[in-house]
């Protein structure tokens, strides 16, 4: 009996190919689009796209499952995705940056998406991620980066459960992009050529000020630039609209580059200094989850390599496991613009260890 297998078809190449390898490999294969509730336009290979989870995304997704003859289906997931949205503008209104792709794969993709496809009877989702599963010399199942290590996506999961891992599929991770574009002309996929999207998939054009100004106005308040030692240094527009390391569009004129290095919302400041003022040793991190290994007991330092952005290189350095899922990183070298809100992800080699969400103050 061969398994069937949903796949999350975004309309783009990676997943298109993942429907089609699956198909090959033998996998009875559905092809789901994931409705997120935003407008969007809606003709295949239309220029006026939004990110990922567009009506013109969905109509490539469908295409691409008539030429494969699988079934397809758009489920609307708005109730999911509205919350991953919310939180995207509270952390914004905090004075953190976040990164929804994480929340996003947690919660729908391997989460909401995961229990529909049991509904139909599948017991694995498969996406187009970057990414590789093997398991060690004792069976247990790890995460890794994907081969391709211009495409890794392996930071945006790490907070995926050993369950949802358990029922993940990644039919690219071993995979280069120019395989995977070769692939498609293979299969013959309409999308073979379509460039790839880089956008936040509800951030029309890559402006999330303009998201936190619609759905959050009062977070949006005039407040000061302030320097280190809290003197006056000019005003702005609202401190969700700046982030840890930014340097271009701040207004302000101080006779040499200046950068952001702290956001204070509940004062309304943003504090400027210089380029070395964003380098740090020693950061907090919070709800840290452990994917690739068993949680180490509290006071323990875990070797690894900390990787802080999603294409920012991972340095080495040492996790300290504190009470509360929390831990203290210790890098060998400076990270520079630490920012909170964003994760910290461990790696062993290309192994995912663990990862969690930096802390403000850190």
């Amino acid at each position: 009996m061969r398994p069937r297998t949903v796949v999350a078809m975004s309309g783009g190449v990676d997943s298109s190919v993942t429907a089609a390898l699956l198909q090959e490999q033998g996998h009875e294969v559905v092809g789901l689009f994931l409705r997120h509730g935003q407008t969007a336009e809606a003709t295949p290979g239309s220029a006026r796209r939004q990110g990922c989870c567009s009506a013109a995304d969905a109509a490539d997704a469908r295409a691409v499952a008539a030429a494969l003859g699988i079934p397809f289906y758009a489920i609307d997931f708005s109730q999911v995705f509205g919350a991953i949205v919310e939180r995207f503008v509270d952390e914004y209104a905090r004075g953190r940056t976040p990164n929804p792709c994480v929340a996003c794969n947690r919660d729908l993709k391997f989460g909401a998406l995961l229990g529909f496809a049991r509904e139909l009877g599948a017991e694995r989702v498969a996406t187009g991620h970057y990414a590789r599963l093997d398991r060690d010399a004792g069976g247990a199942l790890r995460l890794r980066r994907g081969a391709d290590r211009a495409k890794d996506q392996s930071y945006v999961l790490f907070p995926l459960s050993r369950e949802q891992l358990a029922a993940a599929l990644f039919p690219v991770g071993g995979l280069v992009k120019s395989e995977v574009r070769a692939l498609a002309r293979r299969f013959a996929l309409p999308v073979s050529e379509k460039p790839e999207s880089m956008e936040i998939c509800f951030v029309p054009g890559g402006d999330y000020r303009a998201v936190v100004r619609a759905r959050r106005p009062d977070a949006v308040r005039a407040g000061a630039f302030v320097d280190r030692d809290g003197r006056r240094l000019g005003s702005h527009g609202g401190v969700p609209l700046f982030t840890i390391g930014q340097r271009h569009g701040l207004g302000v004129a101080l006779g040499e580059p200046a950068y952001v290095v702290e956001l204070r919302p509940d004062s309304d400041e943003v504090v400027l200094g210089r380029r070395e003022d964003l380098h740090r040793r020693e950061f907090r991190v919070d709800g840290v989850h452990w994917v690739s290994r068993e949680a180490p007991a509290p006071g323990e330092e875990v070797a690894c390599a900390v990787q802080i952005r999603s294409r920012s290189p991972a340095l080495p350095g040492r996790v300290r496991v504190e009470e509360g899922s929390r831990a203290t990183v210790l890098s060998d070298e400076p990270q520079s613009a630490v920012t909170p809100g964003q994760a910290a992800v461990f790696y062993d080699g290309d192994v995912v260890l663990g990862g969690g969400w930096i802390a403000p103050g850190a």
